[in-house]
């Protein structure tokens, strides 16, 4: 991509912590390259020609033969696509998961920890709450289609379970069977399949594109990646929404956020959703790359949700002690939550309250409260192998204001001996992320909306 050379002297007020003088252009300028070679990310056969690589620019083309059948209920859908997904022939079934459930009133008679059945859609084990104020949303990076198959190098998957004919379905039964309310999804390049399957389903969808997505530089590309969010619209009015690309010391980078405003139409409370997938791969400046794009997320969420309820979550590609966790957390702006940290909390105190045991004191450090947090995040949310070797970590977060919502529920993820012995993606299972479902209440004391704040354009 052609560089940008105003943003050379945008970036010369952020470099004294790389010492380069003012008087230093030719540094400043060798600086602002590297910087931009670090954040457009190319697939790896063409890592070595960085200025040359031709782009491809294919369109979202690849369903345009989809056809589904017209009034199909949920049930009726998932049945249709595990025929499709089957074509006749006996396959492995969707990975099982369950749901953990908070602390349950006396006079809830359900046991606490729920089996989501993959085969049908269960009203006990998956539905969400229909409450008013409730809830539910899914998260996931669904693995692009074009890296996934063509550049990713997951050394252990069979070639035909990288295949879209085999993955598209599975991606819509982990959806659907699930039932959210709001979707926030990541590596998003089949759009306009996500958006005819889900919206035969009451889901509308906003899709944003990385600007130099690496799918393009890839032959085989359906168009640019990005993130997507879906939302029931039956259930929620989307009353603006906005996007951004992602800076980094006032450089656009090439990761990019949505944020939608919705409101419950039930009872005319709105919120704001926000999702977002930051840089990828190890190493300390890459570190240092994301937090500095997690803090423009936040001032970008900041601007747009003033002081509505907020979920933020995506795939932030760093693990709990990474600087952006605690960037996060210790945000005075929000003074966010991380759901699944803090529901194994509530299940910590629920225990303690049935043993008669003294009741863990809450804690003012903010410092301290990060370090518990840290602790309680799930052991993985990514679980694969590649030719470099085997990852299994977490790196996928729903954040959220808890002055304001209440975690009620997550899906737990997989044991590795589920998973099986070659991770993910696997027959079993269409993406090397894990999808985090949560359900959420709206609290009845909100901390009031800022409503001059501009609700965006709806496009």
């Amino acid at each position: 991509m052609p560089l940008d050379f105003s943003a050379f002297t945008r970036v010369e007020s952020s470099m004294a912590e790389f010492n380069v003088s003012k008087r230093h252009s030719h540094s400043l300028f060798i600086f602002s390259i590297i910087l931009r070679k670090i954040l457009y990310r190319k697939p790896k056969e063409l890592m070595g020609s960085f200025n040359s690589a031709p782009k491809i620019n294919n369109v979202d083309s690849q369903d345009d033969g989809l056809e589904l059948p017209k009034g199909l209920s949920t049930d009726a859908l998932l049945d249709h696509v595990r025929q499709l997904h089957g074509s006749g022939v006996v396959k492995p079934s969707l990975l099982s998961r369950c749901f953990l459930k908070p602390p349950l009133n006396s006079d809830d008679v359900t046991d606490g920890l729920r089996c989501l059945q993959l085969n049908s859609v269960s009203r006990v084990c998956s539905a969400p709450s229909d409450g008013a104020q409730h809830i539910r949303l899914l998260q996931w990076n669904i693995l692009s289609q074009t890296l996934g198959q063509h550049n990713d190098g997951f050394v252990r998957c069979p070639d035909e379970a990288l295949t879209w004919q085999h993955r598209r379905y599975l991606i819509v039964q982990e959806i659907l069977q699930n039932q959210p309310d709001v979707v926030c999804l990541q590596e998003v390049d089949h759009f306009k399949f996500l958006q005819t399957v889900l919206g035969s389903q009451n889901y509308d969808g906003i899709f944003f594109p990385k600007p130099d997505s690496p799918c393009l530089y890839i032959e085989e590309n359906n168009g640019p990646d990005g993130c997507a969010i879906f939302y029931k619209r039956d259930k929620l009015q989307l009353l603006g929404y906005d996007t951004r690309i992602l800076e980094v010391w006032r450089v656009q980078s090439n990761q990019v956020a949505i944020a939608a405003r919705l409101q419950l139409k039930a009872s005319g409370r709105e919120f704001c959703v926000c999702t977002t997938h930051l840089k990828a791969r190890h190493g300390a400046l890459l570190a240092k790359l994301r937090n500095e794009q997690g803090r423009d997320l936040i001032r970008f969420v900041k601007q747009f949700a003033g002081e509505s309820p907020l979920l933020l979550c995506g795939d932030f590609n760093a693990e709990p002690i990474e600087p952006i966790y605690a960037t996060i957390l210790s945000c005075d702006l929000f003074k966010l939550g991380s759901a699944y940290a803090d529901i194994k909390l509530e299940r910590e105190r629920e225990r303690e309250r049935e043993d008669q045991e003294q009741h863990t004191a809450s804690c003012d450090d903010p410092n301290e409260l990060i370090a518990q947090s840290i602790k309680r995040e799930p052991p993985y949310t990514t679980w694969k192998i590649r030719e470099d070797g085997e990852e299994c970590h977490t790196i996928d977060y729903v954040f959220y204001t808890p002055q304001q919502l209440k975690i009620k529920n997550c899906l737990e993820f997989p044991a590795g001996e589920q998973i099986g012995k070659n991770r993910t993606p696997c027959f079993e299972y269409p993406s090397d992320h894990f999808s985090l479902v949560c359900d959420f209440e709206l609290l009845d004391a909100p901390l009031s909306e800022d409503k001059s704040k501009p609700h965006g354009t709806i496009q």
